[in-house]
């Protein structure tokens, strides 16, 4: 694929992801290859049927969970997205709207779709901060690290 095409491709992949619902969840096989493998903090995992688990459980997980792409780089065949997930606990807090900040690094594959995914983002800082009682350990154990 040339560069245009490449950037076709990670303005789809984009679109997707910023309007994933649960039902869009199925076309996931659309967007990765068959043995795509896709690792973040807490999953790695390659296949088509294992991506897709990951992205049906966040909807069980989670209260609206969303995705909003804020940057994109096209390199080729590789992109990296730097993003901001937002959700609601549908535990502790369900009221207050979080906010993950993190990025992903995307290898296309020649038909544009994606065979490598590996997502970047501080589960410390984004995550267990926010969860109470490990969150007070955290932001303790932070603030001793940098004395």
């Amino acid at each position: 694929m040339n560069t245009e095409d490449n950037r076709a491709a990670v303005a789809r992949i984009t679109a997707y992801f910023e309007a994933l619902t649960p039902q869009s969840v199925a076309q996931i096989g659309s967007f990765y290859t068959p043995q795509a493998r896709f690792k973040d903090p807490f999953n790695e995992v390659s296949g088509v049927p294992a991506v897709t688990h990951i992205f049906q459980h966040m909807f069980v997980a989670l209260h609206e969970p969303r995705f909003v792409v804020t940057q994109q780089i096209v390199d080729g065949a590789q992109a990296f997205l730097v993003w901001e997930f937002r959700f609601r606990f549908k535990r502790f807090d369900t009221i207050t709207q979080q906010v993950i900040r993190g990025g992903s690094h995307l290898t296309l594959a020649d038909d544009g779709r994606i065979s490598d995914h590996r997502d970047y983002w501080d589960a410390a800082e984004e995550l267990y901060e926010k969860l109470p009682g490990l969150g007070s350990l955290m932001r303790f154990l932070k603030r001793r690290a940098n004395q």
